[in-house]
């Protein structure tokens, strides 16, 4: 589990119980180990989370999805 979906969650306000049920095969201390890791590294995790961001811009503008998968995947998601 990236610690990046930890981070923005907690970014977004998410508390580290809810941020535990959204990720069920981690711990609730292992939350809260992401969140002291993460606010003791602010500098550090973030510019590793924007690196990171950018390679997979990247990598989905090389790689762009077929415009018919793109369209199922639209009319799934109408269906829920």
């Amino acid at each position: 589990m990236p610690l990046d979906f930890v981070v923005r969650e907690f970014q977004q306000g998410e508390s580290p119980e809810a941020i535990r049920s959204d990720f069920p095969t981690l711990s609730l201390e292992q939350v809260y180990g992401a969140i002291v890791f993460y606010l003791g590294h602010k500098d550090e995790v973030e510019k590793t989370m924007a690196e990171r961001a950018r390679e997979e811009d990247a990598h989905t503008a090389a790689h762009p999805a077929p415009p018919d998968l793109k369209e199922k995947f639209a009319r799934m998601r109408g269906q829920l």
